[in-house]
């Protein structure tokens, strides 16, 4: 039985919900998302609480139970507080620079790459190495930050490049001199 499936969401007061042919809506003060719910799961509302049921008891339906009671949790946090995400740029003369909706980087190449912000996501830039990435869609925040990070991923032997800020690069010993 999936236990994260099983209970239930919490309805903040300034959150409106609606749920009708398979598609659930959330309105918050910082935006509206929508999601198309699988026909193995059902919402129901009510008493400031969402509950997650399914039909029948099989594997998948449980393994949906818990994910759609995850996503839905995310849309509530998304529209009341937003997420964030933070990537370093790490290496001499690597940088970024936001113009408007595009982030310009430098990574080493004989070219600058332009990378174009999808709908609904904000950047900031901090002293040209820090890149904070915010939204209300925590997929597409992290689909973003993902698609940055893989322009350069940081390498093994001196750790430049793009990096999660909390990830932690194990860097390799390198050759050694032998005579």
């Amino acid at each position: 039985m999936s236990r994260v499936g099983k209970k239930p969401i919490p309805v903040p007061d300034k959150i409106k919900i609606s749920y009708q042919n398979r598609r659930v809506t959330v309105q918050g003060p910082k935006g509206k998302l929508e999601r198309l719910i699988n026909s193995r799961v059902d919402l129901k509302l009510g008493n400031g609480l969402i509950n997650v049921n399914i039909a029948n008891n099989d594997r998948t339906s449980r393994a949906l139970q818990g994910l759609t009671r995850s996503l839905v949790a995310n849309m509530i946090t998304g529209v009341e507080r937003g997420f964030e995400r933070v990537l370093e740029i790490k290496g001499i003369g690597y940088r970024a620079i936001l113009n408007g909706n595009r982030i310009e980087f430098s990574l080493g190449f004989s070219h600058p790459i332009n990378f174009e912000l999808p709908e609904g996501i904000s950047a900031a830039i901090d002293r040209n190495n820090i890149i904070t990435l915010s939204g209300i869609d925590k997929e597409l925040v992290g689909l973003t930050a993902a698609s940055i990070r893989q322009l350069k991923p940081p390498e093994t032997y001196k750790g430049k490049g793009i990096k999660y800020a909390e990830e932690r690069v194990r860097l390799k010993a390198g050759k050694t001199g032998t005579k």
